[in-house]
């Protein structure tokens, strides 16, 4: 039986590659089949990587190779022109277990910055800060849809309510204005 939860969003992972592929590679934020659900404050959200379609995005690059942080700019456009502007971005420097850097911490918060990014560092290889890249976009996504700038009823913004079973679900003060506002509503 899949695991009740309030809301699904979809994201996407960008940027380059070393264009090597490990057989023996293992997923190291503990996503199975590419979904994995967590905590955000009260609510249970469902993470999916996806292609296409998604509320957020991981622009990753290696901070140990200038180019790939070169590249953001086109990968960042490209993810822009074919996503939807409600899209939360996460700039996400790879590899910071490694003491070999190219690029600064400063250079990528002054990128994110500059761009309307969120930022965060992290070590694929020792997990540190992989699962927070994902929790911190889940929580501005929960704080857009708070806002009310996701349309709940058909997922189009790769936001969805989810399969919860608890149906007298307690939606915050917010939560309820926004829905209580909507001809259609899924929680």
């Amino acid at each position: 039986m899949a695991s009740p939860y309030d809301y699904l969003f979809k994201y996407i992972i960008i940027g380059d590659t070393d264009k090597r592929f490990r057989v023996d590679h293992d997923l190291t934020i503990g996503v199975e089949f590419g979904a994995r659900i967590i905590d955000v404050d009260t609510k249970k959200v469902k993470l999916q990587i996806w292609d296409t379609g998604a509320a957020g995005a991981l622009l990753v690059y290696d901070i140990t190779r200038r180019d790939t942080f070169n590249h953001l700019t086109k990968w960042l456009s490209d993810v822009r022109r074919n996503s939807t502007p409600k899209m939360t971005i996460i700039l996400v420097g790879n590899k910071s277990d490694l003491d070999r850097r190219e690029v600064t911490t400063e250079e990528g918060m002054e990128f994110a910055e500059q761009n309307g990014l969120l930022f965060i560092e992290t070590s694929a290889k020792t997990s540190k800060n992989v699962e927070e890249a994902f929790v911190k976009t889940a929580e501005k996504i929960y704080r857009n849809i708070l806002d009310g700038i996701y349309d709940l009823s058909d997922g189009t913004d790769g936001v969805k309510c989810g399969r919860s079973t608890n149906t007298n679900l307690l939606l915050s003060r917010n939560e309820t204005e926004h829905f209580n506002n909507r001809t259609k509503n899924c929680c």
